[in-house]
């Protein structure tokens, strides 16, 4: 089967295309003939060589944590009723705290059985996929940030996969969103998806800007998906007796912040721990989101998609910041 594997770390070049064995399912396993792929920007940031000590991953490897497509071969222990189903999952590598996000630029992929979930009808298998990561943590986020209507919430990284859902969300809640991104095309996708209001936070003081669009003394919740420095500067847009959720880190690292000066504050600060637990049901969380977007309620925004061939053009679309949405594999 082709694959696509990182023969070194280093920039998107290192990105081949290569002819492996296909996959045999073992217990628990299948194997998942692939439609799609999701390209997330943690995968470019491995590639780099970043993360080493938090990922045991050696070269050559096949990066991508979550394909959807159709079950093709089961392992011992699993359903037959699998064979021929329609699916959407994380790779078998894959997992939250501890799993290695790879094995999904393939033809062909081994997934938990667990992990599976099957796509339902009015569900695309590329709109399936966007949402394996993004969709289930979206709503984990929106769950736990308990948006009461009328309130103002602030989502930065508001052109990616995370922030486009989330924008809606809380939309959905009854809420005023204000939306931060970088450049007006993920401005105008902000507005389109109802945003009330959209900053672009390469500009200068972009967090009192925030405040200003509130009419007020800022907003109730941070939605942050950006992290380093910008998730920092977000904290100044809160009002008092405020929340902060912290869920991602696309500036290149979870944001450092002034914990004892927030709680002075009565501002509450969560992270994506906090928003998580052992006992949060995944599977669910992904058939909610999945049914959601089915439904019509909720809009998946897939920016761009490339054939298997071009693993490295995708990634680099990410590097430069231009993406919107998800960044998709197709085969």
């Amino acid at each position: 089967m082709r694959v696509v594997q990182a023969m070194e770390f280093g920039g998107p070049e290192v990105l081949a295309v290569r002819e492996i064995p296909d996959p045999t399912p073992g217990p628990g396993q299948v194997v998942v003939q692939v439609a799609a792929a999701d390209v997330m920007f943690l995968d470019t940031r491995l590639r780099g060589g970043w993360g080493r000590e938090y990922f045991d991953i050696e070269t050559p490897y096949v990066p991508g944590g979550a394909v959807a497509g159709v079950v093709v071969e089961v392992g011992a222990e699993v359903d037959p009723a699998w064979l021929g189903k329609r699916v959407a999952t994380s790779t078998a590598a894959s997992g939250i705290g501890g799993g290695q996000p790879v094995g999904g630029y393939a033809e062909k992929a081994l997934a938990k059985a667990e992990t599976l979930n099957e796509v339902p009808e009015g569900l695309s298998l590329e709109q399936a996929v966007a949402l394996v990561h993004d969709g289930r943590t979206a709503l984990a986020v929106f769950e736990r940030a308990a948006i009461q209507p009328g309130e103002w919430v602030l989502v930065t990284a508001a052109g990616g996969g995370l922030g486009t859902l989330l924008i809606q969300l809380a939309r959905s809640a009854g809420a005023h969103v204000v939306a931060a991104a970088r450049g007006r095309a993920k401005l105008e996708l902000a507005e389109r998806l109802g945003a009330h209001a959209v900053i672009d936070y390469s500009e200068p003081d972009w967090a009192a800007k925030v405040r200003a669009a509130t009419g007020r003394d800022g907003v109730n919740v941070v939605l942050d998906g950006a992290g380093g420095d910008l998730g920092e500067a977000a904290t100044a847009a809160i009002a008092d007796h405020g929340r902060f959720l912290g869920y991602g880190a696309a500036a290149g690292d979870f944001a450092e912040l002034d914990k004892d000066g927030l709680a002075a504050r009565d501002i509450a600060v969560l992270g994506l721990f906090d928003i998580t637990g052992a006992d949060t049901d995944w599977n669910a969380l992904a058939r909610g989101i999945q049914d959601a977007v089915a439904a019509g309620d909720i809009e998946v925004v897939i920016g761009q998609t490339f054939p298997l061939e071009h693993a490295d053009r995708a990634h680099a679309a990410i590097e430069l910041r231009k993406s919107l949405g998800r960044t998709l594999l197709t085969l």
